[in-house]
């Protein structure tokens, strides 16, 4: 279980504390810390991730809608879809390493659920509800600008680095586009994987993930940002 400490340090990362704490404490538990706890058991984060996901929506949309404005309804509805989707909340909610806080089963804990997107993402939306709960859409929706609305170019590379990278690559029919594995270290169930990328053999690119796939992405990510210095 939390000591307080731990929530004062999300609270100054975040930078918004909490009048209820017992909102913040919901919002990080995860359904199979909560079905383990026989004793004092605590609500999980699902109806809070519910209530996020729609204050998200609203934030996002409006955002768009105001920056926007020659876009059609089809376009915001696809930009939004990708500044929201699961990859790009666990992105987000990586910069201040949401994942620490997340309170999880054992079994959870053993299969790498610490670092599914997946997760981090709802429980990014979790916090989104119960900081709205707790102070308001005003106070939503300045940790939604701050941390999901910011420097949405860099991200969107980052999100969709091997699509960027492959079409880069194949502007010149004569490249190919490689990705090794080159390592691997931690326990079995917190395993780091790292990945190099290659262009017609040169090393353009490496990265680390919890995941190959993550790994893989961050390797794409740094060609990415090689190949447009060279541009």
């Amino acid at each position: 279980m939390y000591i307080e400490n731990d929530i004062t340090e999300l609270e100054d990362r975040i930078g918004y504390h909490f009048k209820d704490r017992a909102l913040i404490r919901m919002a990080l538990t995860h359904s199979s810390f909560a079905n383990e706890q026989k004793i004092n058991k605590q609500p999980d984060y699902e109806r809070l991730e519910f209530l996020g996901d729609s204050v998200l929506e609203m934030v996002s949309s409006t955002y768009l809608y105001n920056n926007y404005p020659d876009k059609k309804e089809g376009q915001m509805t696809k930009m939004r879809a990708s500044m929201v989707c699961e990859q790009a909340l666990a992105f987000c909610a990586r910069d201040f390493e949401l994942e620490k806080y997340i309170l999880l089963g054992k079994g959870e804990e053993s299969t790498g659920g610490r670092h599914r997107d997946s997760i981090i993402s709802d429980v990014m939306e979790a916090v989104i509800g119960a900081i709205y709960i707790d102070g308001g859409i005003e106070a939503a929706k300045k940790h939604i600008d701050k941390f999901i609305l910011n420097d949405l170019e860099n991200k969107q590379i980052f999100i969709d680095a091997k699509s960027v990278l492959q079409e880069l690559v194949q502007k010149d029919s004569s490249k190919t586009l490689s990705y090794e594995i080159c390592g691997e270290s931690g326990p079995e169930h917190d395993k780091i994987f790292k990945s190099r990328v290659l262009v017609n053999g040169e090393i353009l690119g490496e990265g680390e993930g919890h995941t190959k796939k993550a790994a893989e992405q961050q390797a794409a990510y740094q060609a990415v940002l090689k190949l447009r210095d060279k541009a």
